[in-house]
């Protein structure tokens, strides 16, 4: 089994300003720091550099959920704000939501949105979320258009500005649905898919709706009590065809972002994948064996999370870990909009 680790082992110090507020200019030109699990090595280059990294047989898997306006604004019976992020909608039409200020917004309160819509608190649920249900002119999408504002995380401090809706965003995002972007693809542009396109490798898609449980801490002293979010995915016939030729071939498999990893791990059958669609709660953290992803590109993450803790499974953790510290001491742009991680 190998051994196991505590929340606290995922814990690490780094300075506040690399936490990058803003994304660069150019989405390429982040650097990339190439952690080689075979020869034990780290290599410091640039994003533009990542086609490079692929081999002709190769499959580079995304994930093109899209990121929603779901941080809504308004206001509250008394007239106080109030602040809703919608997570995802339920079968019924009401909508599961994380709402502030929590302790206020019991079941049986409301919150207005201009003349246009009000949330109804139907029940409040485990984990902070609460069941909404929406009345008035508008319906929820139409709703979020209006008042509604991409949700940045919570370490960029800094108000949300119009060019995030376009930024905090992938370029083949395509299914609405996220309430936070995958970010390892947010350093992708049109030429360098054009790029790795004509070196061979063949681009698949999938989709996992990323929920607010990403940023969730993990308040457990040992990880396996963790409870994860579960989030919607996707992967068609195509995708699952083009991801079991690579493996019968012997090609590499590359996932784009944790989200991906998840998503071929959640659909593994030893070492092919199924095609299907549903809820995934996988929780990937040390020691875990990896059946479809071969390659992993990913950003930084926050200490003690289950991102990173998923990164520490697939390059080893005390690979992982040092890494992090060279990332630090070379001081790496860290998190969303920050720097990119491969690991081969």
């Amino acid at each position: 089994m190998g051994k196991t680790y505590r929340t606290a082992d995922f814990d690490y110090e780094y300075p506040p300003d690399t936490v990058a507020q803003h994304p660069l200019p150019d989405r390429s030109a982040s650097r990339l720091l190439v952690l080689d699990r075979a020869s034990d090595t780290v290599h410091h280059r640039r994003f533009a550099e990542f086609p490079t990294l692929l081999d002709s047989g190769d499959v580079l898997v995304l994930n093109t959920s899209r990121v929603i306006p779901a941080r809504l604004k308004g206001v509250r019976e008394n007239g106080r704000e109030a602040e809703v992020l919608l997570v995802h909608p339920e079968p019924d039409g009401q909508w599961l939501a994380m709402v502030h200020p929590g302790g206020k917004l019991k079941a049986g309160r409301t919150i207005r949105f201009g003349d246009d819509a009000i949330a109804h608190v139907v029940s409040v649920l485990q984990g902070g979320l609460r069941r909404l249900a929406f009345s008035g002119t508008v319906d929820v999408p139409t709703l979020m258009r209006r008042y509604g504002s991409v949700p940045l995380p919570p370490y960029i401090a800094r108000p949300v500005v119009p060019s995030d809706r376009e930024r905090y965003q992938t370029i083949y995002a395509n299914a609405d649905g996220s309430v936070a972007a995958p970010t390892a693809g947010l350093h992708f542009t049109a030429a360098l898919l054009d790029r790795i396109s004509k070196r061979g490798i063949e681009i698949v898609e999938t989709m996992l709706h990323v929920g607010p449980g990403t940023f969730k801490p993990i308040e457990t002293d040992d990880p396996a009590r963790h409870t994860m979010h579960a989030e919607w995915y996707s992967v068609s016939e195509a995708s699952a065809r083009r991801v079991n030729t690579a493996k019968a071939q012997g090609h590499r498999v590359w996932a784009v972002g944790t989200t991906v990893a998840r998503t071929l791990e959640t659909v593994a059958m030893e070492d092919t994948v199924r095609a299907g669609s549903g809820w995934t709660d996988l929780f990937i953290y040390p020691p875990y064996r990896f059946r479809i992803v071969d390659a992993l590109l990913t950003n930084f993450h926050l200490p003690r999370s289950t991102l990173l803790m998923l990164v520490a499974a697939f390059a080893g953790y005390e690979r992982a870990m040092a890494a992090y510290r060279d990332a630090i001491r070379e001081r790496y742009r860290l998190f969303s909009y920050g720097d990119a991680m491969a690991i081969t």
